[in-house]
């Protein structure tokens, strides 16, 4: 049986269609259809690890965990993740293909074509539903001829094509009629409803509006969907970040400023302190608005000796080297982590040109790059150390991991089990990770993921003077708050859009769909 297909294409970048196409596939799987989402091409440095290594885009695990299936390659079977230079990493079926200018990708277009639409065939038999989430916007004319991702897709499967548009930002009769105008008509035929994504106050007073898109488009509204404050859920990519500069309290007890990197990768790792009553997290990119933070924070990076040399333009290196030594505490996770080593060895020129640099010199470990690139699902146990880490020895955490770089320290205070990654000639492999100083204050390790373990994070917490909440605490804390904002997520959609009308769109001979 070939699976139905939905497409879910947006006006322009950033409207909702990610958080949509999620809410989606809960929906769906709650009525107990058999729901995949797909994306064929994704643009991010915030990537997932599948089970068996592979990356995806942190959007697509998402709504596969939405969906309640395991992510996958297919999923996702195209994520370009932008590196320094105008250069991004090209990664083909969750493993690394090549590294292209933009100029030279549509070169390999033909190849990426026979590689996406294998991909959705093969999840179309395996379904019952695929949910296809576009890019950016579908009639971006001058790149149109190299799409492979929204109405190329949507005409491949036959699928028909909700659009949606965002009104916060205004001009919502220009950006969805706009759209449709500049449709093809065989792909404008695609279209069989229209979202109205992010309204704020009272959907009734948009009535006329829902009228007059209708009568000009000749395509039914088939909901108006409410802005929602404070998901809490992972976001697609860094530009999220450009509109909000923290993501948790203003009435702090603790005040950690996270450095918003050029290429920041995977920052949805500081997304658990959310669960934490008192804990303000900031996003900052001067000296300025470091200010004066309890903890700062080096998180992930595509490019840990790009971004290196940017903390230096700004002088970012040493306002953190002078937190530190004030007896400040400093965090790195995966590149943030390379960063506060001794030194960074590049003898391949595998990220800039073949060299030694000197990083922060806060950590006693030095980095190679050298060799494939790592991504594991990993669980882990902290061995214990100075200062905080040794009230949480014994406890066990769960992660990922995503690096290029192996770096050996003297200091380790995790021991990481990388899972076997379900092939024949794979093994579980222990490895172990992680420095820290003297006193505890300063610390990194590889594991993406590690704060979402309640205890680990919330006896950093009370290291900084956290006095909200027990780290003994039973139960997972932040499991329960991500599946809350999915159940909000989820609600507000189901209440907003005419459930029944995109059924029949769907199973044009029923009403609803059971298995």
């Amino acid at each position: 049986m070939t699976a139905k297909t939905l497409a879910i294409f947006g006006t322009s970048s950033s409207v909702g269609k990610s958080l949509l196409t999620t809410a989606l596939c809960r929906s769906f799987a709650r009525r107990g259809v058999r729901v995949v989402p797909f994306k064929a091409q994704n643009m991010s440095n915030n990537a997932a690890v599948c089970p068996d290594g592979a990356e995806i885009g942190r959007a697509q695990a998402l709504q596969a965990h939405a969906a309640g299936v395991a992510p996958s390659a297919d999923m996702n079977p195209i994520l370009i993740k932008p590196e320094a230079d105008a250069r991004s990493q090209v990664i083909l079926m969750g493993r690394p293909f090549t590294r292209l200018a933009a100029a030279e990708y549509y070169t390999y277009k033909q190849t990426l074509w026979e590689y996406v639409v294998a991909a959705l065939d093969r999840l179309r038999t395996e379904y019952d539903l695929v949910l296809i989430e576009g890019a950016g916007s579908p009639v971006e004319l001058n790149l149109k001829a190299g799409d492979i991702v929204n109405m190329s897709i949507a005409k491949h499967a036959q699928s028909p094509v909700l659009l949606v548009g965002d009104i916060d930002r205004g001009g919502i009769f220009a950006q969805l009629l706009g759209t449709l105008w500049l449709l093809e008509p065989s792909e404008r035929a695609l279209v069989r409803g229209l979202i109205v994504n992010k309204f704020r106050g009272d959907p009734a007073l948009f009535v006329d509006g829902i009228r007059l898109l209708e009568e000009k488009s000749g395509v039914p509204v088939l909901g108006v969907v409410p802005y929602l404050h404070d998901l809490g859920l992972p976001e697609e990519d860094a530009v999220a970040l450009d509109s909000a500069k923290h993501i948790a309290n203003t009435q702090a007890e603790v005040d950690i400023a996270v450095i918003r990197l050029p290429l920041i990768a995977n920052f949805d790792d500081f997304d658990p302190f959310r669960a934490d009553a008192g804990v303000r997290v900031r996003y900052v990119t001067s000296v300025e608005e470091i200010g004066q933070p309890d903890a700062i924070c080096l998180p992930g990076t595509k490019s840990t000796i790009a971004d290196l040399n940017w903390l230096r333009q700004r002088s970012l290196d040493q306002a953190i080297i002078s937190h530190a030594r004030h007896g400040g505490a400093v965090v790195g996770i995966c590149g943030g982590y390379q960063m506060l080593g001794q030194t960074i060895h590049d003898p391949q020129g595998i990220e800039s040109n073949p060299g030694r640099y000197a990083g922060l010199g806060l950590l006693p470990v030095d980095t190679t790059f050298a060799g494939e690139k790592a991504t594991y699902l990993a669980q882990a146990v902290v061995l214990g150390g100075a200062g905080w880490l040794d009230r949480i020895a014994g406890v066990r955490v769960h992660g990922y991991e995503i690096h290029m770089g192996r770096t050996s320290s003297r200091q380790p205070w995790l021991e990481i089990l990388r899972v076997a990654q379900g092939n024949t000639n794979s093994k579980d492999e222990r490895v172990l990770d992680g420095a820290s100083s003297q006193d505890g204050h300063i610390w990194g390790c590889y594991l993406h993921g590690i704060f979402a373990e309640t205890r680990l994070r919330r006896a950093w917490l009370q290291s900084l003077g956290w006095r909200g909440g027990d780290m003994e605490t039973t139960g997972d804390l932040e499991n329960l708050r991500f599946e809350q904002a999915l159940t909000r997520l989820t609600d507000a959609v189901e209440a907003s859009l005419d459930m029944k009308r995109l059924e029949a769109i769907l199973w044009p001979t029923t009403t609803a769909h059971r298995n």
